[in-house]
């Protein structure tokens, strides 16, 4: 028999517990035929010597804004690396705004007050950008702050008058003049007119990201959001990530999940039934292993860091904030209801845990007037989660998706938020596994760096930026966070049959890294390097070009 290739001389991790190691694969068809004494006989027409190099299958991020990855790579960075106070951000902010011409918008992205001490304010923002209209987005992504000149672009000449909307906040000074910080729902008072953005900007945005995840050792990721007014770059986003495909740009594979609010009324379906979701009924699972459509996308609340997120008490360092909702309760829980029983699977963010509650009641409606077996309802981020509450989802057959890369880079944030009493309970992962939830892995970039290594680093040991200790008894092994990495965010969409695992009949994605992963120290995991990734039999990332065949 002869197939197209063969890798030996390799330490593999297959996260298959039926074979957990391998020495050799082999490969036709971008998928894998055989590992190890499966391989005796077969010949190939290209062979590899990775000369003892630890391998494991390609990681897979569940909850990547892809292509707002893409998009940021060509927007001023204002993280708190780059900007670590106000002035310097100010500073940033004018100097990029004189690259523009005078009615171009200055877009930045990635400041964060819990080190910047305070938000940028309108009037400075007037003053550094010479007329142009500056928009600059919070790290979370859930808040964002204009200048009075991108408020005329939006069509409003007076600022000062606006009102807040439903689900969201424009915030005010203490002499009732807006600030120009605007929270959640109130972010769309000036973002739709950076709206619909071009498909070609699009489809180079993917072509980007999809270079830089190869170089991570991402083969597959989820993109959270797309074509909703809250979310995504507009209605007809997923014509974009076609045409990235089909012009060879997109070398990762995506799950794509719909906005809630891309979806509409479909009429009577007959029966007495009557449809919701997308045109044609189409609904989550269409697609290939490139590119499909996955479950549906809703917003119930807002951030921790931000402060936004519906919590059960107030935060304690904001004394009489709570948080809110994005929806009201009711409205919110119609929703989840009409996509349950139109067949779609349900990704609901949902930060705080007052959140928890409203999101779980829905799903467990929906259940109520449609079972459905094996929904898998996701619930992204579950920032903060009672043992009940881990409980109802363990028992409910939910996918929890928490970001293990928050724990470093937004830790500090955490506890200023929830105080040493309820920092024990954030951002859960070891009470998960032990209660045999399937777990993904995932960073929520640009939330945060998309770096899958720094993310399992973060998982295992669950320190902040400051070194200060994050409820240390929800770590993971790193046996159990790259299965997270691998098969889980594969089973967060139904996907665990074609990837996740290195295992015959499988997609052939798989990393090549420095170091194992349980073979450094775990405070070492960090510096653990990506030297190749393989999507579909192909190495598409080679870091040094040292594979060439022999």
């Amino acid at each position: 028999m002869r197939i197209d290739t063969i890798i030996h001389n390799a330490h593999i991790t297959t996260v298959d517990p039926l074979r957990p190691t391998a020495e050799r694969i082999g490969v036709l068809g971008g998928r894998v035929v055989g590992l190890d004494e499966e391989l005796d006989g077969v010949v190939a027409d290209t062979v590899i010597d990775l000369g003892g190099a630890p391998v494991v299958p390609g990681f897979n991020d569940a909850h990547f804004h892809f292509s707002m990855v893409g998009m940021e790579m060509t927007q001023l960075d204002l993280s708190p690396d780059r900007a670590p106070t106000l002035d310097a951000l100010y500073g940033l902010v004018e100097k990029f705004a004189r690259t523009l011409g005078e009615h171009e918008w200055v877009l930045g992205h990635g400041y964060d007050q819990n080190v910047l001490g305070a938000h940028p304010d309108r009037e400075v923002l007037d003053r550094i950008a010479a007329g142009r209209p500056v928009y600059l987005v919070h790290n979370s992504h859930h808040m964002a702050v204009a200048n009075t000149a991108a408020f005329a672009r939006a069509g409003y000449q007076r600022p000062d008058d606006l009102v807040s909307p439903a689900g969201g906040d424009v915030v005010r000074r203490a002499d009732g003049s807006v600030s120009g910080l605007l929270q959640e729902q109130a972010m769309t008072l000036v973002s739709h007119v950076l709206k619909p953005v071009p498909q070609d900007n699009i489809v180079a945005a993917l072509e980007a990201a999809s270079h830089w995840c190869l170089s991570q050792g991402i083969t597959s990721a989820t993109e959270p959001g797309i074509g909703g007014q809250m979310i995504g770059h507009g209605p007809a986003d997923l014509r974009a990530f076609q045409a990235a495909r089909e012009g060879g740009k997109l070398r990762t594979r995506l799950t794509v999940m719909p906005y809630i609010d891309a979806m509409h009324s479909l009429g009577a379906l007959g029966g007495g039934f009557d449809g919701w979701g997308i045109d044609l009924g189409i609904r989550s699972g269409l697609g290939d292993e490139w590119l499909r459509l996955g479950p549906v996308k809703v917003i119930s609340d807002g951030s921790l860091i931000g402060r936004t997120a519906a919590m059960c008490c107030d935060y304690s360092d904001d004394p009489g904030n709570a948080g809110f909702l994005q929806w009201e309760q009711d409205e919110l829980q119609r929703m989840l209801v009409a996509a349950h029983v139109n067949g779609w699977q349900i990704a609901a963010h949902a930060i705080g845990d007052r959140t928890l509650d409203v999101v779980l009641d829905g799903f467990a409606e929906g259940q109520r007037l449609l079972p459905r077996v094996d929904a898998r309802h996701r619930i992204e981020h579950v920032a903060i989660a009672s043992d009940a509450q881990l409980a109802r989802i363990a028992a409910g057959g939910h996918i929890p998706v928490p970001q293990g890369r928050f724990i470093s880079a937004l830790g500090d944030g955490f506890a200023s938020a929830l105080g040493e009493e309820r920092l024990d309970k954030v951002y859960r992962m070891r009470s998960f596994v032990d209660a045999g939830v399937e777990l993904p892995g995932s960073t929520d970039a640009p939330v945060v760096p998309g770096e899958a290594i720094l993310s399992i680093h973060d998982m295992v040991n669950r320190r902040s930026s400051s070194g200060l200790p994050i409820a240390l008894h929800e770590a993971l092994t790193p046996a159990q966070a790259l299965r997270a990495y691998t098969h889980g965010s594969a089973f967060a969409v139904h996907q665990e049959n074609e990837k996740g695992m290195l295992a015959r009949g499988k997609l052939a994605d798989l990393v090549v890294l420095s170091d194992p992963l349980d073979g450094v120290a775990p405070e070492r995991i960090r510096d653990v390097q990506v030297r190749a990734t393989m999507v579909g039999g192909d190495f598409l990332y080679d870091a040094e070009g040292e594979l060439a065949p022999r």
